[in-house]
């Protein structure tokens, strides 16, 4: 494994290249499965939310590029190979191979089911390794809203690299950054030289357009709703899945972003706010838990140490969050 420092700093830009690559190849196969889909191509999780060929093809194929560029390094992933394993002649299995080889030609099924394979790391604070959500969002996805490939690369417990591939965000976006250089977007279909971006922070805190999740599961949106009138804010909230509400406060959209505990023992997955939360602290914000503490990715595939997330454009408005947040919970 290689180590956390020298020839590994020293790889760094390779390394945001072929992340950025990979995204932006996913996102296109998550594109044309979405144009594709149709009721034999989803199943259905224990936890009620859908999988489709997109999770599927979307991981096994940045697992493969993955694979060529950096052989040593595991992978931390959402989705797992059962499904194909326990199916090799069915429906979704053959999709997932179809839309996989569009990409890659002389990948064939057995390819694919050890690409998914590779992605059961369990994570650490020791070493590197990449963090995954092919398809963050995939509710989002199936309904035509909003969906994000998140892809994070985290070395000794600590993220250094996040790309966000949001196909559904204007005509399309890729979202990248890089510990200490900042963060940056780039059309997802015709590259160019990538922009910087940079959080906004409103002159008046009651301006301030605040995001949440769209499923109510996900967050407790009762409690949210109290914290704004605490706040003062004057907008409703902006509902969007995924990922893309970290890249709405990156580039401005919005200053605050709340994903509130549903109960006491819910914890959020590493792969779903790795790439997000490194993007806001590069474009200037801050990314805490509800406790105003850091999210541990060393902690293994869940923040066990950490409830919820905050995310805001920073400064006094990420205090002035938290602050609200005590006083709900105390009241």
């Amino acid at each position: 494994m290689q180590p956390a420092s020298g020839p590994t700093d020293a790889r760094r830009p390779e390394e945001l290249r072929v992340a950025i690559d990979a995204v932006r190849l996913a996102s296109r196969l998550c594109r044309s499965v979405r144009h594709d889909l149709v009721v034999a191509d989803q199943a259905t999780k224990t936890d009620s939310s859908p999988v489709t060929v997109a999770d599927l093809g979307s991981q096994a194929l940045i697992s493969l590029i993955l694979a060529e560029a950096f052989p040593v390094d595991p992978m931390v992933g959402e989705e797992d190979a059962s499904l194909l394993r326990s199916e090799p002649e069915g429906p979704i299995t053959a999709a997932v191979q179809r839309h996989v080889a569009a990409v890659r030609p002389s990948v064939g099924a057995t390819d694919i089911i050890a690409a998914l394979d590779r992605c059961g790391h369990a994570g650490g604070r020791q070493g590197r390794f990449w963090t995954l959500d092919p398809v963050d969002g995939t509710k989002g996805f199936l309904r035509g809203g909003q969906y994000a490939v998140a892809l994070a690369l985290i070395v000794d417990g600590e993220a250094v690299l996040g790309v966000l591939g949001c196909p559904n965000m204007g005509p399309g976006a890729i979202f990248s950054a890089l510990r200490g250089n900042g963060a940056r977007t780039e059309d997802l279909d015709d590259p160019d030289e990538p922009s910087p971006i940079h959080v906004s922070r409103p002159a008046d805190l009651r301006d301030a357009v605040w995001a949440e999740s769209v499923e109510g599961g996900h967050s407790d949106q009762r409690s949210a709703a109290a914290i704004a009138r605490q706040l003062g804010l004057r907008q409703a909230p902006v509902r969007m899945d995924s990922q893309v509400k970290y890249a709405a406060v990156a580039r401005g959209d919005a200053a605050i972003y709340l994903r509130l505990p549903t109960n006491a023992e819910y914890r959020e997955n590493i792969w779903d706010h790795a790439a997000g939360s490194l993007l806001v602290g590069e474009a200037g914000g801050a990314v805490t838990d509800v406790d105003g503490q850091p999210l541990d990715m060393g902690a293994g595939r869940q923040f066990v140490r950490n409830a919820g997330v905050v995310a805001t454009s920073g400064g006094s408005l990420h205090l002035a969050v938290l602050e609200a947040i005590r006083s709900t919970q105390a009241s």
